[in-house]
């Protein structure tokens, strides 16, 4: 089937062997004391064990301490590309956390470079278009993301980034922390997003809109504990960015069986289905797909309406998005 992906950090898939490969190439000395570090088979293992979503976050910021040159960059987020190329995946809108570089001392515009030759040979090599969205990382004060909204601004401006994101510790880092961000980014016309709903409830998905004036909402499953905003999401086709591997994972729900697909069909909420942070979660877009279709048995009919608001609610250009919807009539109709 033809995807497109909305909600995927490049640096959340940084697979266990590129780390330490890089790790061994850029001389960085990975934790000692933690088990986890011992081989790759152990950090897999350790992957799987995850307890909650700062859980994870210790690992992978840890993971991007490996990531020091334009070429690692660059080969990190090819490698994805790849990866996304081989399960049909035809456009991509990926979030990248520059923070976590500059505050180590890896320039900006390294980060950016690199994942930009990525972006160019995937579109050379396997027509896969894509975009970024800059990261702000909310466990950061609200003071420093706004001076990486900043240092993020002119390439914001000039269409290397696509657009405006808001991730990592959710509780107690609530939307409108950032309205100084976002607001300056609204006045300039940009895409914006933020996760919300996730850990915490769903008055941060309320803020996100409210707040923000965010037009996508990353994982989002919070939605049915307010009829009113579930309601206002249909009518104002506001798209959720679904991960339902990473809420597996990161203990966010005990099965995919219990988010809210079926809701969000029958109130007509656009979704998309996404992998998030792939070599963490154990799933790239397909294993996410086969997921979700395990648990709750979607009609050809049901995966289009998915399929096709994604397309339609995305960020790249109209001219793209009816190449895409035509490849995907095509595929459906084999289906229906």
């Amino acid at each position: 089937m033809t995807n497109t992906v909305q909600h995927m950090h490049l640096e959340g898939s940084l697979e266990p062997d590129l780390l330490f490969e890089l790790a061994a190439r850029n001389e960085v000395d990975l934790p000692k004391d933690d088990e986890a570090f011992s081989s790759v088979d152990s950090l897999l293992s350790r992957y799987g064990r995850f307890t909650s979503l700062d859980d994870f976050l210790h690992y992978y910021f840890i993971g991007m301490t490996t990531l020091v040159t334009q070429d690692d960059f660059e080969a990190l987020a090819y490698a994805y590309f790849k990866k996304a190329h081989s399960q049909n995946v035809v456009h991509a809108e990926v979030f990248f956390d520059p923070q976590a570089h500059t505050t180590r001392g890896v320039k900006f515009e390294t980060v950016l470079d690199g994942f930009q030759k990525a972006q160019e040979r995937a579109k050379a090599d396997f027509g896969l278009t894509s975009e970024l969205i800059v990261c702000l990382l909310r466990h950061f004060s609200p003071a420093g993301c706004h001076q990486a909204y900043l240092e993020a601004l002119p390439d914001l401006k000039n269409g290397k980034i696509r657009g405006l994101g808001l991730s990592s510790t959710e509780k107690g880092n609530p939307p409108h922390l950032f309205k100084q961000s976002y607001g300056d980014a609204k006045s300039h016309g940009l895409r914006l997003t933020a996760h919300a709903g996730e850990e915490a409830d769903v008055s941060y998905m309320r803020s996100a809109v409210d707040d923000l004036g965010c037009r996508r909402i990353d994982h989002g499953i919070r939605l049915r504990d307010d009829p009113e905003l579930l309601e206002r999401f249909a009518r104002e086709k506001i798209l959720v960015t679904l991960s339902p591997l990473s809420n597996k994972e990161l203990r966010v729900v005990k099965d995919v069986s219990e988010l809210p697909i079926r809701e969000y069909l029958k109130a007509k909420v656009p979704f998309s289905i996404n992998s998030d942070d792939p070599s963490y979660f154990g799933g790239y877009i397909q294993e996410n797909y086969c997921a979700v279709q395990q648990a709750f048995k979607l009609s050809v009919e049901e995966w289009a309406d998915i399929l096709i608001n994604a397309v339609a609610l995305s960020w790249c250009s109209e001219e793209r998005k009816d190449e895409i919807l035509e490849v995907l009539s095509d595929t459906l109709a084999k289906y229906t």
